[in-house]
């Protein structure tokens, strides 16, 4: 057994220092890690909106909650809010966290789903404490010591400045042993006798030779395509949006615990809220809109007055054939674009960092440790293409030819699989603990209007009066919760509130 001495990172931004600053704390000097990148070449912010995963990731640094979101200007996100996606004038919330509470054997929704048969049922975001604080701008952390309690099951994320966040964990990396080089990467060397890779060399003339190469380039993937010629599966066919347009606005008055989403003719626009300000985005595909005219609809929906000139990005939806290829792990956007949707982006870097330091190699690197690695991420970028594909696919809409599009295209087996058992009695299962659960794939099918057919059959275990003063006291108890909640704005000016801004260098995307 040979081991690592030598680990480089190419690339910086938050997948080069998300990768440098859990290896760094992890590792323990263990290796010396090297990071590469160049403050020429800039940067695309790969997330400003999070999902709850991001705490898990935060603790394993040990970084503290209010001290992180002060240094990133953050708020908190309890969901997301679809606006239009469904039918146009419809919205919906994908909230974390639990939907109300089970009765007997079977989950909340099922019982809702008798309740509307009846014509009785209460509105969905009554019976889930997330949504419910998420709607009144309300917000407030899990009380471990309330297990009985819906306050004891809140789950947050955070919305925060991925420049910030980037610069924050270059210090805390850099502190812990990581050394930072500046310099463009010009020439990857392969070695003759396998194709692995064997050293970079530098604008300066420089080589650096390592054992493992961490490629954080972002879109060109300098050493897993450029190099190593990987190749890339195309999804376009299922997620047909190609650009996006980025543009800062002033903080709204409207300080939301969750993120935004609105759909718009030929894709849809984001609006993170921040301390400082508003990140906003147009998605679209440029087959059915001009880049032009998509800039026109994301400026004429801005909240708050435009801070910067928009930032055009081109992208192709998919992911690198082989992630990890000899000795080469790409991450981030260097791995492969899944368009910012459902705020995927941190936690895809998040959790292939995590995979790598669970199936971490020795200098031989054994095939069946790369084949694992490679067969849990493509399991992963799989199902939550297969969620995104849902918010497209479950349409109404038929107003422009994008959503006919989308509304009429064919999607992978493993998405119409879940959507026929949802639509026949409500059912869904997590498999093999992929990233969303069920209570995400329950509110995102009724919110796109995937209304099944019946319901469990257990439902009338109970009787329907039963089964109404059950709902009943959950939306009484998650009232009575909210009645002693401060506001988003509050909680944050109290925990969290963040000295005068400083400019970021990443592009404000979700």
């Amino acid at each position: 057994m040979q081991p690592l001495k030598t680990i480089l990172i190419a690339g910086g931004g938050s997948a080069g220092w998300m990768t440098a600053a859990l290896c760094s704390r992890l590792f323990q000097g263990l290796y010396d890690i090297v990071l590469v990148e160049s403050d020429q070449i800039g940067t695309i912010g790969v997330g400003e909106a999070t999902i709850p995963a991001i705490k898990k990731f935060n603790e394993l640094l040990g970084l503290e909650e209010d001290d992180f979101l002060r240094k990133t200007q953050g708020s908190f996100k309890l969901g997301i809010q679809f606006r239009d996606w469904w039918r146009k004038g419809e919205s919906y919330l994908h909230g974390f966290g639990v939907i109300g509470q089970d009765l007997g054997w079977l989950r909340a929704h099922q019982y809702w789903l008798r309740m509307r048969e009846l014509g009785r049922a209460p509105p969905f975001d009554n019976l889930a404490i997330n949504n419910a604080m998420a709607l009144s701008d309300k917000f407030m952390r899990a009380r471990a010591d309330m297990s009985e309690s819906p306050i004891g099951h809140i789950a947050h994320a955070f919305h925060f400045d991925a420049g910030l966040y980037a610069k924050h964990l270059s210090t805390y990396a850099q502190a812990r042993g990581v050394k930072r080089r500046e310099g463009k990467i010009v020439e990857v060397t392969l070695r003759p006798a396998d194709g692995f890779v064997q050293s970079v060399t530098l604008d300066d003339g420089e080589t650096v030779a390592a054992d493992l190469f961490i490629d954080c380039s972002g879109f060109r993937g300098l050493i897993i395509e450029q190099a190593l010629k990987t190749g890339y599966e195309d999804w376009t066919h299922w997620l047909p949006c190609d650009r996006a347009i980025a543009v800062p606005s002033e903080r709204s008055e409207h300080f939301t615990p969750y993120t935004r989403s609105t759909a718009h003719d030929a894709g849809w626009q984001w609006r993170i809220p921040l301390q400082h300000r508003t990140g906003n985005g147009h998605v679209y595909c440029s087959r059915f809109i001009d880049d032009d005219e998509a800039e026109r609809v994301l400026l004429s929906n801005l909240d708050g007055a435009q801070r910067a000139d928009p930032l055009r990005i081109r992208f192709t939806t998919g992911k690198r054939k082989k992630i990890w290829n000899k000795n080469c792990v790409a991450v981030g956007l260097a791995a492969g674009f899944m368009e910012p949707l459902e705020s995927t982006s941190l936690h895809l870097i998040q959790s292939s960092v995590i995979r790598l330091v669970r199936l971490l190699p020795d200098a031989g690197f054994d095939q069946a440790t790369i084949d694992e690695f490679n067969r849990q991420t493509d399991f992963e970028y799989e199902r939550v293409r297969d969620f995104i594909i849902l918010h497209y696919k479950a349409t109404e809409r038929d107003d422009t030819a994008f959503w006919r599009h989308c509304r009429d295209m064919e999607i992978p087996a493993t998405l119409q699989r879940k959507m026929d058992l949802f639509r026949a009695n409500g059912r869904v299962f997590r498999e093999d603990d992929e990233l969303f659960t069920e209570e995400s794939w329950i509110q995102v099918f009724l919110g796109q209007g995937v209304i099944p057919r019946g319901y469990d059959p257990l439902v009338r275990v109970h009787s329907d009066e039963e089964i109404a003063r059950h709902l009943g006291n959950i939306e009484t108890v998650i009232g009575r919760c909210l009645a002693v909640m401060p506001s988003h704005a509050e909680f944050v000016s109290r925990a969290c509130a963040a000295p005068a801004p400083v400019a970021s260098t990443l592009v404000p995307t979700p």
